[in-house]
Formats: C-alpha cells, sequence, structure tokens
C-alpha cells in the first residue's frame, strides 16, 4: 500500500536546479513562468455536491494545522513582492467559511503594486458579504452553479440553497464584484440538458459563464471518463441554439476557450481540463489552507511550507523552496496516461 492509497500527500523530493536560470520568479523547465496564486482558505464546505464529496462529508483539518491569518499573509506578501506573482484567487473548499477571510483579503489587496484579487465560492453566503469583500479590495468572484432548477439544486447539493446562490450572484454584481463568473460542470443525465438555459440566464443576468469539464478530483474516485460530458459536447449543445465563433482575444494563459455567443460582444468560455488541457500555457501556483505547495492541481508531491514557517526560517528560505517547486513542475497533469493516479487529496482541500 502506498502513501497515496492511504491519503497522505508525499513530501517533494529534492530537485536538480543547477540549470536553472538566476531570476526570482516562479520559472519552471518547460519555460512557463507562474504568477497566478490560487490560494486554499480552508477545506470545509456547506454543500455536499455530489461530484465532490460524500453526503457525510470529509475528515476536516484541525485548526492547528492550518495557517493563521499572520501565517497566510506572510505567504502571499512573499509571493507578490519577492516572486512574481500578480494574481491571487482565494478558493476553499468554500472560503466564505473561513472567518479571517475579509482581513486576509485587505492584507493582500493593500500590498504595494497589488495583485489583482478574486475569490471562489458557492454563492451561498455571498449575499451577506459581497458588501465587505467589496470594501477589502477584492476585484471580482467566480460562483458555481450548476443548474436553474431548485430541485436538481438540492440533488446535486445536498441543500436546499438554491434561492441563496442567486441572491449571492445578484449582491456580487451590485457591489462592482465584476465581471461575475459562473462556474458550471455539467453531468450526464442529470444537468446537462440546461446548458442552453444555463447561458440564456447569464446572458440575460450580465453574467460571464464558464462550463468546466468534470475532473477526477472526489474522493469517492467514482469519476468516469466516459460519464464525463467533454468541451465538444458543451459546444454541440449550446449551437443548436446559439452560433458561436472564436474569440479572436489572445488566449495566454486562460484555462477557458471564450466563444462570442451570436457575433458578441457577450461571450462563454469552455474549460476543458480533461479533454483540451492547457498544461503547457499554465502559470498557477497552489497554496493549500495547511500549508502545503503544489505546482498542479494534479500533482502527487507537494512542499511543506508551514514547518519551516513555524520554525522561523527567512522569507529568503521560504522563497528558494517555493523556487524550487515550481522548477519541478511536471509538463502536463498527465490524465491522458494510461498510468495516470488520481491525486490524494480531493478538490475541496486543494482549491479550484
Amino acid at each position: 500500500m502506498t502513501s497515496v492509497d492511504l491519503g497522505i500527500p508525499v513530501t517533494r523530493r529534492t530537485v536538480d536546479t543547477s540549470t536553472r536560470p538566476d531570476t526570482p520568479y516562479l520559472v519552471d523547465r518547460f519555460g512557463r513562468v507562474a504568477t497566478d496564486l490560487r490560494v486554499s482558505l480552508i477545506d470545509k464546505c456547506n454543500l455536499r455536491c455530489t461530484y465532490c464529496m460524500p453526503a457525510e462529508g470529509l475528515p476536516w483539518m484541525k485548526r492547528s494545522e492550518m495557517l493563521d491569518t499572520e501565517e497566510m499573509v506572510r505567504l502571499i506578501t512573499l509571493a507578490v513582492r519577492e516572486l512574481g506573482v500578480t494574481n491571487v484567487r482565494f478558493t476553499g473548499g468554500e472560503p466564505l467559511l473561513r472567518q479571517d477571510l475579509v482581513d486576509i483579503i485587505a492584507a493582500t489587496a493593500s500590498l504595494p503594486e497589488a495583485p489583482r484579487t478574486s475569490l471562489t465560492t458557492n454563492g451561498i453566503n455571498l449575499g451577506r458579504f459581497a458588501e465587505r469583500l467589496a470594501e477589502s479590495g477584492l476585484d471580482r468572484v467566480n460562483i458555481s452553479l450548476d443548474t436553474l432548477d431548485r430541485d436538481t439544486f438540492h440533488r446535486l447539493t445536498r441543500r436546499d440553497r438554491f434561492e441563496d446562490v442567486l441572491e449571492g450572484l445578484r449582491a456580487a454584481k451590485e457591489h462592482g464584484l465584476e465581471p461575475v463568473k459562473v462556474n458550471a460542470v455539467l453531468l450526464r443525465g442529470i444537468n446537462d440538458h440546461e446548458a442552453c438555459d444555463l447561458l440564456r440566464y447569464c446572458l440575460e443576468q450580465g453574467y460571464q459563464l464558464r462550463f468546466i469539464e468534470q475532473m477526477p478530483l472526489d474522493p469517492q474516485h467514482a469519476w468516469d471518463r466516459a460519464e464525463m460530458v467533454t468541451a465538444d459536447e458543451v459546444l454541440e449543445m449550446l449551437g443548436a441554439e446559439f452560433s458561436l465563433t472564436p474569440h479572436t482575444a489572445e488566449r495566454g494563459s486562460a484555462p477557458a476557450e471564450r466563444w462570442l455567443v451570436d457575433g458578441g460582444p457577450e461571450t462563454v468560455g469552455v474549460i476543458g481540463s480533461v479533454t483540451r488541457p492547457f498544461c503547457a500555457t499554465c502559470d498557477r501556483t497552489r497554496l493549500t489552507a495547511d500549508g502545503q505547495l503544489r505546482s498542479c492541481l494534479f500533482s502527487q508531491t507537494e512542499t511543506n511550507l508551514r514547518e519551516p514557517l513555524r520554525e522561523g526560517v527567512t522569507d529568503a528560505e521560504l522563497a528558494r523552496l517555493w523556487r524550487e517547486t515550481m522548477w519541478a513542475k511536471a509538463a502536463g497533469h498527465g490524465m491522458d496516461r494510461e498510468d495516470f493516479v488520481q491525486p490524494a487529496r480531493p478538490m475541496s482541500s486543494i482549491g479550484g
């Protein structure tokens, strides 16, 4: 039995950095530079989405294992000031469950040469928090919404909170957390018939819709490639009612392929992480709530920053560990390989 079987992250092995260029930035061996930091603030969630976790939830991190406010802000500050990070996205679990969320965002937004900040949320508590988040300096939000049917929402999330999500969307727009992006995952035989309805709703409300292929990040390991609704299928569904033309803007490192809807200017995005991987342009680095550094969503290894930080090492040493971790980043996530192994951590523990 391996450590992965037991759900224990594997410690990053020592990497040869002798050929690494002399730069402070987070470069890797394939010429990519990480400028987008994804920060998972908490692993807990107040939904139980069927494709994300079991009905009873998961064993949550202990408070003592999680980075506190000062530790989290120190690492984010280091990433921005010393490592070239220009975008910070706060994720979970559900980040609005973290009590010091506003303080962390405010500290990030007040940094010299402050990064662009965003928040990925299920939207349930956003109606109550949107104004405070905007005042703290948050730039925008991504909100998960897989269905427009209340009963289907209850079936997918195991919670009757559909109206709260709609209120969260409205509040985000009202308080200027724009563009308001909506993330939707289509599941075969459950909500895949709603693709056009979701797009129509977002166009009417002024939200930007992004369809995301379901990824193998569930703790149940129930993901089945054959059952996944693919990017091609999503585009075919949308094409039945809308005219889609490729967006002319350079995609860069953006995960979504964008399409003009009926000639534009409105767009829809499709994130084909499985069938249309964008690893070659990936610019992400990831920090988990318990202070583990990951170079990829699907990494089998991670670097422990929490323990060195608590042992009193300098920022220079933390920066060295961060640079070495990103230098060792793999060329791709490997989902197209027969020997692909799902990461030990589920999505709720890694962050989106």
